[in-house]
C-alpha cells in the first residue's frame, strides 16, 4: 500500500509540473552544483548545459573580464592589471562579490533565450555548513536573479544523482569528494541520519603535491601542474604498475625552469596523510550509524561521487579498511548536478529533502 501511495505522489506531482503555466518560456529554471573547483548548471527539460571551473579573473576596477574556462587560462599567468579569484573555499562562497559575478556570468552563458529570466534556482550545499554560510548562498543566487531559491544537501543530491530511491526506508552510505569538502552521510526515508562535512577534498591533495615538490624536489610548480600531477599519476593504493611522470617547474635555489621525474609512489607518499583522513571519517562515520541501517550499508556498500573518487584506487583503499563494498558511481563529477537537476523538474516530490 505504501508503495502503491508514494507511486500516486510522484506521478500526480510530475503531473502536475508537466502542466507548467502560460508563462513558463518566458523563465530558464535551474539546478546549480556550486563547487569549489567547478560549477555545474542544470537547466529544466535540457539536461546539464554548463560544465565550467569557478574561477573569475577581475580587473583594477574589480570588474569580471573573464569567467570559467576562460579565467582558468588566465590562473597563475596574470599581469598586475588582471587577478584570478576562485569565490569559494571548502565548499562555501568565500568572497560574496565575485561569487554574485561568477553566478550571474554562467547563468547568462546558458541562456538561449535573451528575453528569459530566472524563476526557479536549486543550489547544493555542503551538509555542514551554517546557516550564516547558507544565507550568503541563497542572496548571491538571489542577486544573481533568482525568484525563487531552494537549497539541498549535496550527499543527498548525490545520492538522487546516482538513481537511488532516498524516500525508502532503506540505509545508504553516500561519499561525495569535492574540490574543498567531503562530504559523508547515511541517507534513509527523505533524510539525513548521520553526516559528516571534512573541510579537505582535492584542493588539498594539490596543495600535498605542491609542498612535496617544494621539499622534495626544491621545484615550485603551480595549482594547475599539481592538478595534472593528481590526475595521471596520483593514487590512493599501489598500482599495479607504477606510473612516472615529468614535471615542469622553476627551480628554488638558481630560479631558472627544471625538469623532475617522479613517480605514483611519490605521490601516493605525498598525498597519504589528506587520503588517510578522508578514509578516517568514513570508518568515523560507520561507527556513529545506527545498526538497523548498518545492515543495509552491509548490503547496497558504500557510493563514492565526486571529483575525488576518480583518484586511482581510493575505492580499494576504502574497501580493504572497511570491509564493505564500495561503489564508484558513474559519472561521478555530474552525480550532485544530476541529482540536484532531478530536484528542479520535480520540486513537490522532493520538497521533505529541500533545506
Amino acid at each position: 500500500m505504501q508503495q502503491s501511495e508514494a507511486t500516486y505522489t510522484k506521478t500526480t506531482a510530475s503531473q502536475n509540473n508537466a502542466k507548467g503555466g502560460l508563462f513558463d518560456w518566458l523563465y530558464t529554471d535551474i539546478a546549480i552544483d556550486l563547487g569549489t573547483a567547478n560549477t555545474l548548471i542544470h537547466a529544466r527539460n535540457q539536461g546539464i548545459v554548463l560544465n565550467e571551473p569557478s574561477i573569475v579573473a577581475l580587473n583594477l576596477e574589480n570588474q569580471a573580464v573573464a569567467i570559467g574556462h576562460e579565467a582558468r587560462l588566465m590562473h597563475e599567468k596574470t599581469h598586475r592589471k588582471i587577478r584570478t579569484v576562485r569565490p569559494l573555499r571548502d565548499g562555501v562562497i568565500a568572497d560574496f562579490e565575485v561569487a554574485e559575478h561568477m553566478i550571474r556570468g554562467m547563468i547568462k552563458k546558458v541562456k538561449v533565450k535573451w528575453y528569459s529570466s530566472t524563476r526557479k534556482m536549486v543550489v547544493c550545499v555542503p551538509s555542514g555548513i551554517t546557516e550564516v554560510e547558507k544565507r550568503a548562498v541563497r542572496d548571491s543566487a538571489e542577486h544573481a536573479g533568482a525568484k525563487e531559491v531552494y537549497l539541498v544537501d549535496e550527499p543527498m543530491a548525490a545520492a538522487i544523482g546516482i538513481g537511488l530511491d532516498v524516500h525508502e526506508p532503506v540505509g545508504n552510505m553516500i561519499v561525495d569528494i569535492g574540490g574543498g569538502t567531503t562530504e559523508i552521510a547515511v541517507i534513509a526515508l527523505s533524510g539525513i541520519v548521520y553526516s559528516q562535512s571534512v573541510r579537505l577534498g582535492g584542493d588539498e591533495l594539490n596543495e600535498d603535491i605542491i609542498n612535496y615538490f617544494r621539499r622534495n624536489h626544491n621545484l615550485l610548480i603551480g595549482e594547475r601542474t599539481a592538478e595534472q600531477v593528481k590526475c595521471l599519476i596520483g593514487s590512493a593504493a599501489p598500482l599495479d604498475e607504477e606510473l612516472e611522470l615529468t614535471v615542469k617547474g622553476r627551480d628554488l635555489v638558481n630560479g631558472v625552469p627544471r625538469t623532475r621525474i617522479v613517480t605514483s609512489k611519490d605521490i601516493r607518499e605525498a598525498i597519504s596523510e589528506s587520503v588517510n583522513t578522508i578514509v578516517e571519517s568514513v570508518t568515523k562515520s560507520l561507527e556513529q550509524t545506527p545498526p538497523e541501517l548498518s545492515a543495509d550499508i552491509l548490503d547496497r556498500g558504500i557510493f563514492l561521487t565526486g571529483g575525488g573518487a576518480l583518484l586511482m584506487n581510493l575505492d580499494k583503499l576504502i574497501m580493504e579498511t572497511t570491509d564493505l563494498p564500495v561503489h564508484i558511481a558513474e559519472d561521478p563529477l555530474t552525480a550532485v548536478v544530476r541529482g540536484t537537476g532531478k530536484v528542479l523538474e520535480d520540486l513537490e516530490y522532493y520538497r521533505a529533502i529541500l533545506t
